[in-house]
């Protein structure tokens, strides 16, 4: 097990109180009951209780690693990784965390973190880093990816796992580099590898209805499957942009979001996609919706809330 401290280990240092913290580079946003958690540079946790119109900074953070996955449990608890294989642990819907694991020897960073039921979680990252907890973040079991090619044939030991996401109660997805796509059917006790589409890393999967999901990745590649992944078809994007984020706002929309301020809208669960370009061009990594038409949406400039709808010239309004 891993997850008490280690003597020689080093006090943590901690987030440092940053008065435009809402404007750092922002990765990874989630949910937690009514309230917004986005996580980023530094160590930075902001959090919004108005559905993204304004911030506050936690009061507590024990680590100054970039933060790049955060899930919550439930409304109160939740689990944060980032570099350094640093993972975190809230229990107060993430005003105040502890650091439940760290290596920093390693040298790998995590890169993504999914909440389950039953205190489940499991933490994926660079080289096929992979840990699994039953105590909702307490403590945490490094183990390994065994779907094939997961922990072999890359250089400093296997692909990184760049994204888990959940599709209803059991079923799973990895997305990770170099093509690789991967599909659990029981809350990750067992995966299957996926054929993949292309040899390009992916950066995200979005599951819709029935066996609808959604994989993208680099320069703008889009593929969609009706079979859970079994097979794919090309989408056309209209963007050579890295997409990383993606979000269903209704019972047919999706948003995708990416690089150079790309917001990718479908009305059609996700057949067809327009581009909403972002005036201000900056780069996007989550989203998760805030009402009918907007989504609050994280990235390099921070966190803002975006409109789907079109303005004249194909631009979305921001704020």
């Amino acid at each position: 097990m891993v997850g008490s401290a280690r003597a020689a280990e080093p006090a943590p240092l901690s987030a440092e109180p940053a008065r435009l913290a809402a404007h750092s580079l922002l990765i990874a946003l989630a949910e937690a009951g009514s309230r917004l958690v986005a996580v980023g540079d530094r160590g930075i946790i902001v959090l919004s209780d108005d559905r993204g119109r304004s911030w506050a900074q936690a009061a507590e953070v024990p680590t100054d690693a970039l933060l790049t996955g955060v899930c919550f449990l439930d409304a109160e608890h939740g689990v944060a990784v980032g570099h350094d294989e640093v993972i975190l642990a809230t229990a107060d819907a993430g005003r105040t965390w502890r650091r439940t694991h760290y290596a920093p020897e390693a040298q790998r960073p995590l890169l993504d973190v999914w909440c389950g039921g039953g205190g489940h979680a499991i933490a994926v990252g660079a080289y096929s880093a992979y840990f699994t907890s039953e105590d909702g973040g307490a403590s945490w079991t490094a183990g390994k990816l065994t779907a094939g090619a997961a922990d072999e044939g890359a250089a400093g030991g296997g692909y990184h796992l760049n994204r888990i996401v959940p599709a209803g109660a059991s079923r799973l997805y990895i997305a990770g580099e170099a093509g690789h796509l991967y599909r659990s059917g029981d809350g990750g006790a067992n995966w299957r590898e996926l054929s993949s589409p292309y040899e390009g890393s992916f950066f995200g999967v979005l599951p819709l209805q029935g066996e609808a999901v959604l994989a993208f990745g680099l320069r703008g590649n889009l593929y969609r499957s009706e079979d859970a992944g079994s097979s794919w078809q090309k989408i056309e994007t209209g963007t050579v942009a890295m997409l990383d984020g993606a979000a269903r706002f209704d019972d047919a929309g999706v948003a995708i979001v990416g690089l150079a301020g790309v917001v990718l809208v479908s009305h059609d669960r996700g057949r067809t996609f327009t581009l909403v370009q972002q005036s201000d061009r900056a780069g996007l990594s989550a989203a998760v919706p805030v009402g009918e038409a907007e989504l609050a949406a994280v990235g390099e400039d921070g966190a803002k809330v975006i409109s789907l709808r079109a303005a004249p010239g194909g631009a979305g309004a921001a704020r």
